[in-house]
């Protein structure tokens, strides 16, 4: 058994996003180094939204993807996440949740043995995890 997570994200920044943040977010895509001297990229750290090609756990491919549109930014992922990677994803998305001009659902997180993902919901930039249930089953 593997402690994999499915992760699917897409969504877009403002254009003011400070560049700050969309250096952290492509040293995560894989297309930036880290900066000298910040925390991203010392220690434990890896990045979250580098890998491409087949998936290994859930089916399909892996993608990363940050486009400039004509008022900001769109970002679309889906990855495969292990559970110790967790803290450091949830931070990541609190982060495009706080700059994303997407209200709603911005992503989903689902552990790949089951069914049915948790949604990411953007709030008025505030990240919330709103836990899904199978059609016919309440939530108790």
């Amino acid at each position: 058994m593997s402690d994999v997570y499915a992760v699917d994200l897409a969504l877009d920044l403002r254009a003011s996003v400070s560049s700050a943040v969309l250096a952290d977010l492509r040293w995560h895509l894989g297309t930036e180094d880290a900066a000298e001297g910040s925390a991203d990229g010392i220690g434990d750290m890896a990045p979250l939204l580098a890998e491409r090609g087949p998936a290994m756990r859930i089916g399909g491919v892996l993608v990363g993807e940050l486009a400039r549109t004509a008022d900001g930014w769109s970002l679309t992922a889906r990855q495969e996440v292990h559970a110790e990677l967790l803290p450091e994803l949830d931070s990541l998305a609190e982060r495009l949740a706080w700059h994303s001009r997407t209200e709603g659902v911005i992503g989903q997180i689902r552990f790949y043995e089951e069914e049915v993902p948790d949604l990411l919901v953007n709030r008025a930039g505030e990240l919330m995890r709103t836990a899904l249930a199978p059609r016919g089953e309440t939530s108790r």
